[in-house]
């Protein structure tokens, strides 16, 4: 790609936008530029640079009017940067409904992970997990996890394997449970599915 070559998406339907316009970023080789061309200021555009590509381009307005606006972005680095994206030792105040606290937002990735937060003596009830294995590191809080011949105890610091499909059930302590989930990415959402009892 030529140095500022001009990416006009304007004539574009919006599903194709991003997509055309984060193609022509990858392209791009260290210190090149491309110009984007749009009808307004993409601000969901640049969250998704932030989102992906934190600290590793340069976006510059050259232009701000009304059905034109012409940004400059230049790639500063060769892939993304490794970054620090939380902290598990302090976290974030638990949802009193319990649930993800922190989600890995990044658009272009590999894996799936999030931090989730059960409230003191709550459940997540018996369920067959999704066709994929995850990893799970207890951060806070005590509890157990439930399996088909038996029970697990629960404490910061542990590391669980959950294999695919297999049947679980979490229950968390009186202090409530916390633990950070990673997965392989898929499409969809992780859904459990619920077991019938026997």
């Amino acid at each position: 790609m030529l140095l500022d070559e001009t990416v006009d998406v304007r004539g574009l339907r919006k599903p194709d936008r991003h997509p055309t316009i984060f193609a022509a970023y990858r392209s791009l080789r260290i210190g090149e530029s491309l110009v984007l061309v749009v009808d307004h200021d993409p601000q969901h555009l640049r969250e998704e640079f932030e989102a992906d590509h934190a600290d590793s381009y340069a976006w510059e307005y050259l232009q701000r009017e009304s059905g034109e606006w012409r940004i400059r972005i230049t790639k500063l680095t060769s892939t993304p940067l490794p970054r620090l994206l939380a902290t598990t030792s302090t976290g974030a105040d638990a949802p009193a409904e319990g649930g993800a606290v922190w989600r890995l937002d990044a658009h272009e990735r590999d894996l799936d992970s999030a931090v989730i937060s059960m409230p003191p003596n709550t459940t997540v009830e018996r369920h067959a997990g999704p066709d994929l294995d995850v990893l799970i590191h207890v951060t806070a809080g005590f509890g157990e996890l439930v399996t088909e011949r038996g029970r697990v105890a629960l404490a910061p610091g542990d590391l669980v394997w959950l294999p695919r499909r297999s049947q679980r059930k979490f229950a968390a302590g009186p202090d409530g449970l916390r633990y950070l989930t990673v997965n392989r990415r898929r499409p969809d959402a992780l859904r459990v599915s619920p077991v019938e009892p026997r």
